[in-house]
């Protein structure tokens, strides 16, 4: 069994005897559960983990009365809380627990945010660091395995779920993400939010897949779907908090030819994104090739990011005249702009530049992350 090396994992260790409690976000499938486990190890018999999905681990949480919770994890030095999303009150009972038992280290995954983050973000102002966990980053993938031309073409298609890295073979690879995205994709949307078309909402989801790395108009989903732009945009918002999709924005100051509120969606996991398309069978000559590289590399960038206290904002640029850069990068007043190709040869800066010269550019080939290079 391949047992990836993540790269929060140093950043919340530094965290595990100081104050405040851990919370773990991220997809289901990416890699949280093993995370945990790994993290109370070298606790021994100190260390705990509780599955909270498992009811007789929810019982003993109960709003306004630590102690019950106590009772579970008296003898424990650091605890493990998974899947924490599935209790009711969860920022409240985990504040009170922290204030009366301040010396039990407490870890909480969860892999909706609209569910945990944002029922303990309030409660636990002050007392907790939050990290994300995706699927697995260039870099970790690098930890077990020699990152090939091969096997960056396999994490385009089958996705990085450490599951799909971990299969020997395509039909291997296959039948995981495919499980991944029929089994679990949905789950806490379905189970926390009320969805009154979950058809309208898969074909959402699909249309989003099919139009990967494309201009986005709310007003078009509305009409092509027949459902409201209300509905639109609350469907869009649940996929992110869910960590299925991610939006990207347009990137505009003064000047008038250029778009200013048109957004892009990413999927965070390619393979995801192939399997609803039916795209699970391409290689090095797929026609899709190009937007699946520039998808892949905008992942990297949000994993790249994880765990920076104040990470750069990542915009994408274009005018009305269709001029287009891929990513912009703003940190403070610096601006980095990426164009992904396939090749190394490109004049697509020239109008970026000529608005934005104090930008550093840059264009990214699959040779470039095949060689662990750094960007910004």
């Amino acid at each position: 069994m391949l047992i990836f090396r993540r790269d929060i994992e140093s950043k919340i260790n530094e965290h595990l005897t100081g104050k405040g409690m851990i919370i773990i976000l991220g997809p289901r499938q990416s890699g949280k559960t093993t995370l945990g486990k790994k993290l109370i190890e070298p606790f021994g018999a100190q260390g705990a983990y509780f599955n909270c999905e498992h009811a007789d681990v929810r019982r003993h949480f109960v709003l306004g009365e630590p102690d019950t919770l106590f009772a579970l994890v008296a003898d424990t030095q650091v605890v493990v809380f998974d899947e924490a999303q599935t209790i009711e009150n969860i920022g409240k009972i985990l504040k009170v627990f922290y204030d009366a038992h301040p010396h039990i280290k407490v870890i909480a995954t969860g892999s909706s945010a609209f569910d945990l983050a944002n029922k303990i973000r309030e409660p636990l102002t002050g007392r907790a660091f939050e990290y994300m966990l995706y699927p697995l980053s260039l870099g970790e993938v690098r930890s077990v395995c020699t990152v090939t031309p091969e096997l960056l073409d396999d994490l385009m298609i089958f996705g990085s779920y450490p599951a799909v890295v971990a299969a020997p073979t395509p039909e291997r690879k296959r039948e995981e993400i495919k499980n991944i995205a029929t089994n679990y994709l949905y789950k806490d949307v379905f189970t926390f939010e009320a969805i009154r078309n979950p058809k309208a909402f898969e074909d959402l989801l699909t249309h989003l897949a099919r139009r990967l790395g494309s201009t986005i108009s709310t007003n078009d989903l509305s009409k092509e779907l027949g459902i409201t732009q209300v509905t639109v945009e609350k469907y869009i918002r649940l996929l992110e908090q869910s960590f299925v999709i991610k939006r990207v924005y347009s990137f505009a100051r003064n000047y008038a030819n250029e778009l200013k509120k048109s957004y892009k969606v990413y999927f965070l996991d390619l393979g995801v994104r192939n399997a609803l398309v039916g795209g699970l069978n391409g290689g090095a000559a797929d026609p899709e090739r190009g937007i699946l590289f520039e998808s892949f590399f905008f992942t990297e960038l949000l994993k790249r990011d994880t765990g920076v206290p104040f990470p750069p904002k990542t915009y994408f640029w274009r005018t009305r005249d269709k001029k287009e850069i891929d990513f912009i990068r703003v940190d403070g007043r610096s601006l980095h702009a990426y164009e992904c190709k396939l090749t190394s040869q490109t004049d697509d800066f020239k109008t970026f530049l000529k608005h934005y010269p104090e930008a550093v550019a840059r264009v990214i080939t699959p040779d470039d992350l095949l060689r662990g290079e750094e960007f910004h």
